[in-house]
Protein backbone atom coordinates (compact mmCIF):
# COMPACT_ATOMS: atom_id res chain seq x y z
CA UNK A 1 0.00 0.00 0.00
CA UNK A 2 1.19 3.51 -0.77
CA UNK A 3 1.99 5.92 2.05
CA UNK A 4 1.64 9.67 1.64
CA UNK A 5 3.19 12.21 4.00
CA UNK A 6 1.11 15.18 5.12
CA UNK A 7 1.23 17.82 7.83
CA UNK A 8 -0.54 17.35 11.16
CA UNK A 9 -1.40 21.04 11.15
CA UNK A 10 -0.95 24.15 9.00
CA UNK A 11 -2.30 27.71 9.44
CA UNK A 12 -5.88 28.28 8.25
CA UNK A 13 -4.81 30.11 5.08
CA UNK A 14 -3.05 26.93 3.90
CA UNK A 15 -5.63 24.38 4.96
CA UNK A 16 -7.13 22.70 1.91
CA UNK A 17 -4.24 23.86 -0.26
CA UNK A 18 -1.29 21.77 0.94
CA UNK A 19 0.06 19.80 -1.97
CA UNK A 20 -0.63 16.35 -0.52
CA UNK A 21 -4.22 17.15 -1.58
CA UNK A 22 -3.15 16.63 -5.20
CA UNK A 23 -1.85 13.16 -4.40
CA UNK A 24 -4.85 12.19 -2.29
CA UNK A 25 -7.19 13.32 -5.09
CA UNK A 26 -5.27 11.31 -7.68
CA UNK A 27 -5.40 8.22 -5.49
CA UNK A 28 -9.13 8.68 -4.91
CA UNK A 29 -9.82 9.09 -8.64
CA UNK A 30 -7.73 6.00 -9.40
CA UNK A 31 -9.40 3.98 -6.64
CA UNK A 32 -6.04 3.02 -5.13
CA UNK A 33 -5.71 2.35 -1.40
CA UNK A 34 -3.28 4.45 0.60
CA UNK A 35 -2.38 5.45 4.11
CA UNK A 36 -1.19 8.80 5.44
CA UNK A 37 1.84 9.58 7.56
CA UNK A 38 1.22 12.80 9.44
CA UNK A 39 4.37 14.75 10.29
CA UNK A 40 5.16 17.74 12.48
CA UNK A 41 7.94 20.32 12.36
CA UNK A 42 10.40 18.06 14.17
CA UNK A 43 9.93 15.22 11.70
CA UNK A 44 10.03 17.69 8.81
CA UNK A 45 13.48 18.88 9.88
CA UNK A 46 14.85 15.44 10.76
CA UNK A 47 17.69 13.80 8.79
CA UNK A 48 15.54 10.71 8.19
CA UNK A 49 12.79 12.74 6.54
CA UNK A 50 15.27 14.81 4.55
CA UNK A 51 16.55 11.55 3.03
CA UNK A 52 13.05 11.10 1.61
CA UNK A 53 12.38 14.75 0.76
CA UNK A 54 15.54 16.86 0.41
CA UNK A 55 13.64 20.11 0.97
CA UNK A 56 11.58 18.93 3.93
CA UNK A 57 8.27 19.47 2.18
CA UNK A 58 5.18 17.34 1.66
CA UNK A 59 4.09 15.16 0.06
CA UNK A 60 6.37 12.16 -0.07
CA UNK A 61 5.06 8.96 -1.62
CA UNK A 62 6.47 5.63 -0.44
CA UNK A 63 5.55 2.48 -2.33
CA UNK A 64 7.36 -0.83 -1.93
CA UNK A 65 10.81 0.72 -1.71
CA UNK A 66 10.11 3.49 -4.21
CA UNK A 67 10.25 7.00 -2.76
CA UNK A 68 9.00 9.99 -4.73
CA UNK A 69 8.73 13.67 -3.89
CA UNK A 70 7.25 16.64 -5.78
CA UNK A 71 3.49 16.53 -6.21
CA UNK A 72 3.63 16.65 -10.01
CA UNK A 73 5.91 13.64 -10.22
CA UNK A 74 3.77 11.72 -7.74
CA UNK A 75 0.49 12.51 -9.51
CA UNK A 76 2.01 11.43 -12.83
CA UNK A 77 3.21 8.18 -11.24
CA UNK A 78 -0.29 7.47 -9.92
CA UNK A 79 -1.94 8.52 -13.18
CA UNK A 80 0.12 5.99 -15.10
CA UNK A 81 -1.60 3.28 -13.10
CA UNK A 82 -5.17 4.25 -14.00
CA UNK A 83 -7.16 5.18 -17.10
CA UNK A 84 -9.29 7.30 -14.76
CA UNK A 85 -6.47 9.86 -14.94
CA UNK A 86 -4.75 9.18 -18.26
CA UNK A 87 -6.45 8.04 -21.48
CA UNK A 88 -5.46 4.70 -22.96
CA UNK A 89 -4.43 6.14 -26.33
CA UNK A 90 -0.90 7.49 -26.59
CA UNK A 91 -1.88 10.87 -28.02
CA UNK A 92 -4.48 11.45 -25.32
CA UNK A 93 -2.01 10.50 -22.60
CA UNK A 94 0.59 12.86 -24.01
CA UNK A 95 -1.84 15.78 -24.11
CA UNK A 96 -2.97 15.11 -20.54
CA UNK A 97 0.65 15.05 -19.35
CA UNK A 98 1.28 18.31 -21.21
CA UNK A 99 -1.56 19.96 -19.27
CA UNK A 100 -0.19 18.60 -15.99
CA UNK A 101 3.12 20.31 -16.68
CA UNK A 102 1.40 23.44 -17.97
CA UNK A 103 -0.45 23.76 -14.68
CA UNK A 104 2.84 23.79 -12.79
CA UNK A 105 5.11 25.63 -15.22
CA UNK A 106 2.79 28.09 -16.95
CA UNK A 107 0.01 28.79 -14.43
CA UNK A 108 1.22 28.10 -10.89
CA UNK A 109 4.39 30.05 -11.55
CA UNK A 110 2.18 33.10 -12.23
CA UNK A 111 -0.17 32.53 -9.27
CA UNK A 112 2.41 31.87 -6.57
CA UNK A 113 3.86 35.41 -6.53
CA UNK A 114 0.39 36.81 -5.83
CA UNK A 115 -0.15 34.35 -3.00
CA UNK A 116 3.21 35.27 -1.50
CA UNK A 117 2.52 39.00 -1.72
CA UNK A 118 -0.96 38.68 -0.22
CA UNK A 119 -0.40 36.04 2.43
CA UNK A 120 3.13 36.77 3.66
CA UNK A 121 4.06 40.35 2.81
CA UNK A 122 0.79 42.23 2.53
CA UNK A 123 1.92 45.02 4.88
CA UNK A 124 5.25 45.58 3.17
CA UNK A 125 5.48 48.66 0.97
CA UNK A 126 7.36 46.83 -1.77
CA UNK A 127 4.58 44.21 -1.89
CA UNK A 128 1.90 46.88 -2.26
CA UNK A 129 3.83 48.36 -5.17
CA UNK A 130 4.44 45.00 -6.81
CA UNK A 131 0.92 43.59 -6.53
CA UNK A 132 -0.74 45.43 -9.46
CA UNK A 133 1.90 44.21 -11.89
CA UNK A 134 1.63 40.65 -10.57
CA UNK A 135 -2.14 40.70 -10.98
CA UNK A 136 -1.93 42.15 -14.50
CA UNK A 137 0.49 39.45 -15.66
CA UNK A 138 -1.58 36.74 -14.03
CA UNK A 139 -4.78 37.93 -15.66
CA UNK A 140 -3.12 37.83 -19.06
CA UNK A 141 -2.07 34.23 -18.48
CA UNK A 142 -5.49 33.22 -17.16
CA UNK A 143 -7.07 34.79 -20.22
CA UNK A 144 -4.93 32.53 -22.39
CA UNK A 145 -6.01 29.50 -20.37
CA UNK A 146 -9.68 30.52 -20.59
CA UNK A 147 -9.38 30.90 -24.36
CA UNK A 148 -7.98 27.39 -24.64
CA UNK A 149 -10.68 25.91 -22.40
CA UNK A 150 -13.46 27.65 -24.30
CA UNK A 151 -16.85 26.20 -23.46
CA UNK A 152 -15.57 22.67 -22.86
CA UNK A 153 -16.05 20.95 -19.53
CA UNK A 154 -12.40 19.90 -19.33
CA UNK A 155 -9.09 20.81 -20.95
CA UNK A 156 -9.42 17.77 -23.20
CA UNK A 157 -12.52 15.73 -24.03
CA UNK A 158 -12.62 14.16 -20.55
CA UNK A 159 -11.26 14.66 -17.03
CA UNK A 160 -7.56 13.79 -16.73
CA UNK A 161 -4.61 14.28 -14.44
CA UNK A 162 -4.06 17.57 -16.29
CA UNK A 163 -7.37 18.89 -15.00
CA UNK A 164 -6.60 17.63 -11.51
CA UNK A 165 -3.35 19.54 -11.39
CA UNK A 166 -4.78 22.65 -13.04
CA UNK A 167 -7.64 22.90 -10.57
CA UNK A 168 -5.41 22.47 -7.52
CA UNK A 169 -3.32 25.32 -8.89
CA UNK A 170 -6.31 27.58 -9.55
CA UNK A 171 -7.52 26.95 -5.99
CA UNK A 172 -4.52 28.91 -4.70
CA UNK A 173 -6.46 32.01 -5.78
CA UNK A 174 -9.30 31.36 -3.34
CA UNK A 175 -8.31 34.33 -1.16
CA UNK A 176 -8.85 36.66 -4.13
CA UNK A 177 -11.63 37.54 -6.57
CA UNK A 178 -9.37 37.14 -9.62
CA UNK A 179 -11.30 34.18 -11.03
CA UNK A 180 -14.53 36.21 -10.99
CA UNK A 181 -13.20 37.87 -14.12
CA UNK A 182 -12.98 34.50 -15.85
CA UNK A 183 -16.38 32.84 -15.41
CA UNK A 184 -15.55 29.80 -17.56
CA UNK A 185 -12.45 29.08 -15.48
CA UNK A 186 -14.35 29.60 -12.25
CA UNK A 187 -17.08 27.20 -13.38
CA UNK A 188 -14.44 24.72 -14.53
CA UNK A 189 -12.75 24.80 -11.13
CA UNK A 190 -16.05 24.37 -9.28
CA UNK A 191 -17.09 21.53 -11.60
CA UNK A 192 -13.91 19.61 -10.82
CA UNK A 193 -14.14 20.38 -7.10
CA UNK A 194 -17.62 18.82 -7.10
CA UNK A 195 -16.19 15.46 -8.10
CA UNK A 196 -16.69 12.89 -5.31
CA UNK A 197 -13.02 11.92 -5.36
CA UNK A 198 -11.99 15.53 -4.72
CA UNK A 199 -14.48 15.88 -1.89
CA UNK A 200 -13.13 12.72 -0.23
CA UNK A 201 -9.54 13.90 -0.61
CA UNK A 202 -10.32 17.35 0.79
CA UNK A 203 -12.21 15.95 3.76
CA UNK A 204 -9.33 13.60 4.53
CA UNK A 205 -6.78 16.41 4.44
CA UNK A 206 -8.91 18.70 6.59
CA UNK A 207 -9.73 16.11 9.28
CA UNK A 208 -6.46 16.41 11.25
CA UNK A 209 -6.58 20.20 11.17
CA UNK A 210 -9.94 20.11 12.93
CA UNK A 211 -8.52 18.22 15.91
CA UNK A 212 -7.43 20.16 19.01
CA UNK A 213 -3.71 20.92 18.90
CA UNK A 214 -1.56 19.29 21.56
Amino acid sequence: MMTVSAFKWVPPFAQGLVRDLRVRWALEEAGLPYQVRLIDNKVQASPDYRKLQPFGQVPVLEEEGLVLFESGAIVLHIAQKSEALLPADAAGRARAVTWLFAALNSIEIMIQPLAEVDLFFAQEEWAKLRRPGVVEALKERLGELAAQLGEREYLEDRFTAGDLMMVTVLRILRHTDVLDGFPTLKAYKERCEARPAFQRALAAQMAPFQQPRA
